[in-house]
């Protein structure tokens, strides 16, 4: 656990997520697994820069980060994303964000 990263003043939960379900985002990194990724050897690429998936949970992390649930549709990966880890891909009719 010493390798996690807190961002100490940094508290999300302060203010609403930014990204709404169904949200179409896109990653602005390439994302690895971890080791909790079942089915994928470690340090095996699970999404790719640029790639674009949808908000299909919001939960936290660290009670400080709100955590995305972003499902990739071409990879089918579930993937829990920090948002400094992703951008609004397109607009939709409310903007994609809260």
């Amino acid at each position: 656990m010493s390798n996690i990263v807190r961002d100490g003043w940094v508290v999300e939960l302060d203010g609403p997520p930014f990204f709404e379900y169904g949200a179409k985002v896109r990653s602005r990194y390439v994302v690895r697994n971890d080791g909790t990724f079942p089915g994928k050897e470690i340090s095996e690429v699970l999404v790719r820069k640029g790639e674009v998936g949808y908000v299909t949970s919001i939960g936290t992390f660290l009670q400080q980060f709100y955590i995305y649930g972003v499902e990739f549709l071409g990879t089918g990966h579930r993937v829990g994303m920090k948002r400094k880890e992703l951008e609004i891909a397109e607009s939709s009719a409310n903007g994609g964000a809260v």
